[in-house]
């Protein structure tokens, strides 16, 4: 790896590319780019290391949660003791019973709910002594992400949100606490967006960061079962604090149903063609993204085929780099001059793929 990978910060998450970082920036170090979008931006990581790295960066999700972590490293701009001055004031804040509490606090040895009800009383607490500060938005953001982490540090889970542990996790019984994000000096011109992908890649950049949610190709657990906006929907509450009608024994929003929030690269069903829905919606977004260099995400779990996939790649631009990363190996491999990981089998690795259009 060449130089540093700059320091992120983001909640547990399925599919994170914090281990990815190094590869991601080496891949793209010695590109004339200055303009960057990261397509489908999670919990920011990529985005975060982009910034730090001088490239103006657009950072793109459906996510609400996406949209504030976004706003608060990329936008949010005031001295690091205007928002440690607010939230020392949160954290001092006496708890209450509100509605965070009565949906997803718990207490005694029962667990199966999200929080332990001390955490839920400060959560209530701090979430309504946010709005009445009435900052302007990035700011607000950066309160929010402050909040966000600190439930995420004593959460009931095994990292998402769909069903909670039957007895409480050791972390849980720790009384959260809100610090100041680990923010970076903003020397970049940057952009949040919170909308459909299509739209934002649109925009020319000079290079854009792919990484759709392929989907599990586990034919017993598709991936209709591991919607973002069913794992990560407490997120989406806590941010709009809209006090939503609820379903299920994990609580649920009513719009984070399968038939509701669903996307197309999540999709498991196959078309009238008879390709999956997914690999059609990867092959349009290859083609239509607006930029000079792709660089495409790939985990060898996903539903993609690989042999599908690399037509997908070279009908559409000149494939400079196929790096592939073993986890359990800790290593890289440069594969640009053959096919190999096309009938590689092993079921845990991720590639990288770089394409000049």
């Amino acid at each position: 790896m060449k130089g540093m990978t700059p320091i992120t910060e983001g909640i547990k998450y399925t599919g994170s590319k914090k281990k990815m970082l190094p590869y991601i920036l080496d891949a793209v170090s010695t590109l004339p780019v200055q303009s960057v979008l990261d397509a489908f931006s999670g919990t920011t990581r990529v985005a975060q290391a982009f910034a730090q790295m001088g490239y103006d960066t657009t950072a793109n999700d459906v996510s609400e949660w996406t949209e504030v972590f976004a706003n608060c490293f990329l936008v949010a701009n005031r001295p690091a003791t205007f928002y440690k001055e607010l939230i020392d004031e949160l954290n001092a804040l006496p708890g209450y019973k509100g509605w965070f509490s009565e949906h997803y606090g718990g207490e005694g040895e029962g667990g199966k709910r999200p929080f332990q009800l001390h955490n839920t009383m400060k959560l209530d607490a701090i979430r309504e002594k946010i709005d009445s500060y009435g900052l302007d938005f990035p700011d607000k953001c950066v309160l929010l992400t402050s909040l966000i982490y600190a439930l995420d540090s004593v959460d009931n889970t095994l990292g998402h949100y769909c069903a909670y542990l039957k007895g409480w996790s050791p972390r849980s019984y720790a009384t959260m606490k809100l610090r100041v994000p680990q923010k970076f000096n903003i020397t970049t011109q940057n952009r949040v967006l919170r909308g459909d992908v299509f739209d934002a890649i649109k925009d020319y950049h000079d290079l854009a960061y792919l990484d759709p949610p392929y989907g599990s190709n586990n034919e017993k657990m598709p991936p209709s079962r591991v919607r973002y906006a069913s794992y990560y929907h407490i997120w989406k509450t806590v941010i709009l604090n809209d006090r939503p009608t609820l379903f299920g024994k994990a609580n649920r929003r009513e719009d984070s149903r399968d038939t509701v929030s669903a996307s197309v690269f999540e999709e498991y069903h196959k078309s009238e063609s008879g390709r999956f829905m997914a690999m059609e919606a990867i092959e349009r977004l290859v083609k239509e993204t607006n930029a000079h260099y792709l660089l495409l995400s790939y985990g060898s779990g996903g539903r993609a085929t690989k042999s599908e996939l690399n037509d997908i790649l070279n009908s559409n631009g000149k494939l400079l780099k196929a790096i592939e990363v073993d986890y359990k190996k800790n290593v890289m491999a440069n594969m640009c001059w053959t096919n190999e990981w096309i009938t590689n089998q092993d079921k845990y690795k991720e590639y990288l793929f770089l394409i000049e259009k």
